[in-house]
């Protein structure tokens, strides 16, 4: 049987990743300018006046907190539209130099699919592995570089796996290339939607051209997102009207969640440090109580300890014998939420593209979960979800064996040859 359901249902979010709530302190900044300080910034009285003001101050802060200049920062309607704006804009406006572009075959699909297109457009894509742990090197970088290569994009830190790239190594050899051959490309472009809230933002360090951050990753509001862009790179816009953001991005800006987007990176770089040591230690006992309490189990992604690689508040484990959607289904029913990198139909099985090109077999794949841990995850939170995840797991292997559908030899890395 499975384990008893509690009379008092607690819920427990763990899918930070995908989205954490706004911030009190968040939403206390963005309120006045819903029903007080309404009006449209690009206006020329006073009331636009005073809300345009507000905007310039996000804008001013955020390029603060990044080490960049204000008209560096163009505000788009999220993460993925800002992605889509660096990867088209800069492709299609640069395509008479070069049709190369250099990515990682562990984006997350707002970059992927844009390169896709570009790719049946008639540009040359060069789908970098990665390794186990789902890392990428500076060397591979270079050697992939060519004399036509106009874009470079990988991300900052991976959602699912929570394995953090070198990008300030990557950007150290794209300006070292560029010197070398006397020319302005490629240009450098990293999402770092899963990094804004715990990794450093200095675009100056990082030497990137172009970076995406969001909202709903920070304890900011949806439907917002950042683009910076370097002065000397000209990218063409996806969206065309009133010319807002410096005529790369029209629309009426959104002031409520501009306000609410500076506001939560402002309280990420100043809580980061103590709140990244805090989400270590419990993501650090939550894996040891996995191990403890499940058999055949496996951490995804790089090994725990070293917080220069992987992200504070990620675990990513695989469980044999069970399907990863089941578990999720039935850890809902408890009141836990969590993601899985596995998605079934009645027809196929697509396991996460992320953990098959870190060369996992299907079946382990296939048992993934992702618990992201955020700002109200507390211990008893932790010990709550063990109490039941256990014998969720031991009740699905015994009357739900996994029967997958794809050739479980396929992309089998030989460290994950069962025993």
């Amino acid at each position: 049987m499975f384990p008893t359901k509690p009379k008092q249902k607690r819920l427990i979010y763990m899918d930070h990743a995908a989205t954490t709530p706004v911030d009190l302190a968040v939403k206390k900044a963005m309120d006045p300018y819903f029903c007080q300080h309404y009006a449209n910034p690009s206006g020329l009285y006073q009331s636009s006046r005073e809300v345009n003001g507000a905007l310039n101050d996000a804008r001013r802060k955020i390029a603060e907190i990044l080490h960049a200049l204000p008209d560096n920062i163009i505000f788009t309607g999220g993460g993925s539209e800002s992605d889509n704006l660096a990867i088209f804009g800069a492709a299609r406006k640069h395509q008479k130099s070069g049709k190369h572009i250099i990515t990682t075959k562990i984006e997350h699909h707002a970059v992927l699919l844009p390169i896709e297109q570009l790719q049946k457009e008639g540009f040359e894509i060069t789908f970098l592995d990665v390794d186990e742990c789902g890392r990428v090197t500076a060397e591979q970088v270079k050697k992939a570089l060519r004399h036509d290569t106009i874009l470079v994009s990988i991300m900052y830190a991976n959602n699912e796996i929570g394995t953090i790239e070198p990008i300030a190594e990557i950007g150290k050899e794209i300006l070292k290339w560029r010197k070398q051959n006397n020319t302005s490309y490629p240009f450098f472009h990293s999402d770092a939607c899963q990094a804004a809230g715990s990794l450093d933002l200095n675009v100056e360090k990082l030497h990137v051209d172009l970076m995406t951050i969001n909202g709903s990753k920070i304890y900011g509001p949806k439907g917002v997102g950042v683009l910076f862009k370097i002065r000397n790179v000209d990218i063409l816009p996806l969206i065309f009207g009133g010319g807002q953001e410096m005529r790369l991005r029209s629309g009426t800006e959104n002031v409520p969640g501009i306000v609410g987007i500076a506001k939560a990176l402002e309280n990420a770089r100043k809580n980061s440090k103590k709140e990244n040591l805090r989400l270590r230690k419990l993501r650090d006992y939550f894996w040891q109580q996995i191990q403890d309490k499940i058999k055949k189990v496996r951490l995804n992604g790089p090994e725990l300890g070293d917080e220069t690689v992987r992200l504070p508040n990620n675990l990513n484990v695989s469980i044999l014998d069970v399907e990863g959607e089941a578990l999720l289904l039935y850890l809902d029913e408890y009141g836990i939420m969590c993601s899985t990198g596995s998605a079934c139909t009645s027809q196929s099985l697509e396991p996460s593209h992320v953990l098959t090109a870190c060369g996992l077999p299907y079946e382990y794949a296939h048992g993934s979960l992702r618990f992201t841990l955020g700002k109200s995850t507390t211990k008893q939170d932790i010990d709550y979800v063990i109490k039941y995840l256990p014998g969720i797991v031991e009740r699905l292997r015994e009357v739900s064996p996994v029967n997958l559908t794809c050739d479980p030899k396929k992309n089998l890395h030989p460290k994950y040859h069962q025993r």
